[in-house]
C-alpha cells in the first residue's frame, strides 16, 4: 500500500515513500502526494525503474501540481554517485529553503526505505539534528529508513 511517513523538519515537513505504482496503482498514487500538497519531490529512482512500475510521467505529473521536481537517479541500495552528487548541494539549499519556510518536501525511492530514509535523514543533518537522534526519529516513523552502512555513512557525513 502507498503510504507518506512524515516527520517534522524546520518549520515543515519531510517524507519518504515508495515509488508511485509499485504497490497501488499510478494514478491514485499521484493523487496522494497531490493531497499530501509537497512544494518539492525529489526522486531517488532510476529510470528504468519508474518505467517499470508505469511512472516515466512522474516529473510532469509533480510538476504539473505546482510542485518542483528533482531526480538524483540512485542505484538499488546505493548511495549517490559522481553525477547526482554535483547535483546534491543544489537540490539540498533548496529542500532546505521550502522547509524552513514551512512547507513540505516528499521523498521516493522504490519501496520508500533506503535510499529516500538516507536523503531524508541527510536533510535533517543538514538542518542542524543530531545525527543519531535523526535516525531514531526517521525510523519512528518508517523502521525500514536507510538500509545500508554504506547509505548511514553518505547520510552522516555526506559521502560513503
Amino acid at each position: 500500500m502507498f503510504s507518506i511517513y512524515a516527520v517534522s523538519a524546520a518549520r515543515g515537513e519531510i517524507a519518504l515513500c515508495p515509488a508511485p505504482g509499485v504497490f497501488g496503482t499510478y494514478a491514485a498514487d499521484v493523487e496522494l502526494i497531490r493531497d499530501w500538497a509537497p512544494a518539492m519531490v525529489i526522486s531517488m529512482t532510476q529510470v528504468d525503474e519508474l518505467q517499470y512500475f508505469g511512472a516515466s510521467g512522474l516529473g510532469a505529473d509533480v510538476q504539473s501540481i505546482g510542485a518542483d521536481f528533482e531526480a538524483l537517479p540512485t542505484c538499488d541500495y546505493g548511495v549517490l554517485n559522481a553525477t547526482t552528487e554535483t547535483q546534491w548541494p543544489h537540490v539540498a539549499r533548496r529542500a532546505s529553503e521550502y522547509l524552513r519556510e514551512g512547507r513540505r518536501v516528499l521523498v521516493h525511492c522504490r519501496g520508500g526505505c533506503g535510499r529516500s530514509g538516507m536523503v531524508v535523514l541527510r536533510l535533517l543533518i543538514e538542518l542542524g539534528e543530531d545525527p543519531t537522534a535523526a535516525l531514531v526519529r526517521l525510523r519512528a516513523v518508517r523502521p525500514c529508513a536507510v538500509e545500508t552502512d554504506a547509505q548511514l555513512q553518505w547520510a552522516f557525513h555526506g559521502r560513503a
